[in-house]
């Protein structure tokens, strides 16, 4: 199975899961051009992409989604309620028809050798789901804009071989940061997204022994920074109740404006 982040942050989410057979998008946030250069980069072609899976509908994990229904006819598989709101973006511009695929949280959609699974989750937009994509052996999930987790989220991440996930604000940043205060309440919520302590505290419940490769991934350009995310999600692994240590996993940060190495497992 193959993963790769295109590009993971605030500006814009694009992420790369497959086979050697099949290939999907989980988000196309950024323009067709740099998706295009992305997927160059993993030996791979926007017209060979099988499918788009979209997580919700904000601008930051849709702003290509137009550009490649266009140009290269992808079908694209969301929710009922995101798709209603991508037609109303009027930035996204006109999605041929025939080209939208209903998915529901928990019911598996089969794409060439893969299975794609979305699950429900916290976030203030219409109907967001997460996605976990599973080959016959393996399996890898993308957990971002997550308001909170709980039983059901750690579930889903059980088992995995890969995970990319959220580690988006630093709470200190945050709190005495610009923005003002109504959006800080926002990001704070239960429909906002993860904080560095929390995503690491996450881990902490879906770790195991076979859990090849942890990519952090959605930081705020304003409220961390690289290197904060990566030391205190380790720091949350190496303190808490469990028998490892972060030296243990192979934990990597996401770029934001350009692919980062393919993971193969």
């Amino acid at each position: 199975m193959k993963l790769c982040s295109i590009a993971s942050g605030s500006s814009g989410n694009c992420i790369f899961a497959g086979s050697e057979n099949t290939g999907v998008l989980i988000d196309a946030g950024i323009s067709g051009k740099r998706i295009e250069a992305g997927l160059n980069s993993i030996d791979r072609k926007t017209a060979e992409i099988d499918a788009i899976f979209v997580t919700h509908e904000h601008i930051d994990h849709i702003a290509g989604i137009g550009v490649l229904a266009r140009k290269h006819g992808i079908p694209i598989y969301t929710t009922e309620g995101t798709y209603q709101r991508i037609l109303s973006t009027k930035s996204v511009g006109k999605i041929p028809e025939g080209l939208f695929r209903p998915v529901a949280a928990d019911q598996d959609v089969r794409i060439g050798d893969i299975t794609v699974h979305p699950f429900s989750i916290s976030h203030d937009a219409a109907d967001p789901v997460g996605y976990r994509v599973e080959t016959e052996r393996k399996k890898a999930a993308i957990a971002t804009d997550l308001g909170y987790y709980n039983e059901y989220i750690t579930s889903q991440l059980q088992n995995l071989d890969a995970l990319l996930l959220e580690s988006n604000h630093d709470v200190r940043m945050l709190e005495v940061g610009s923005y003002p205060y109504h959006l800080k309440q926002r990001i704070l919520g239960n429909r906002g997204h993860l904080s560095n302590e929390t995503a690491g505290r996450l881990l902490c419940e879906v770790l195991h022994d076979n859990l090849k490769h942890i990519v952090l991934g959605h930081l705020s350009k304003e409220n961390n920074y690289p290197s904060l995310a990566y030391e205190t999600v380790c720091s949350e692994v190496t303190m808490g109740d469990n028998p490892w240590k972060s030296a243990d996993f192979h934990i990597t940060v996401a770029k934001r404006d350009e692919p980062g190495a393919l993971l193969e497992f």
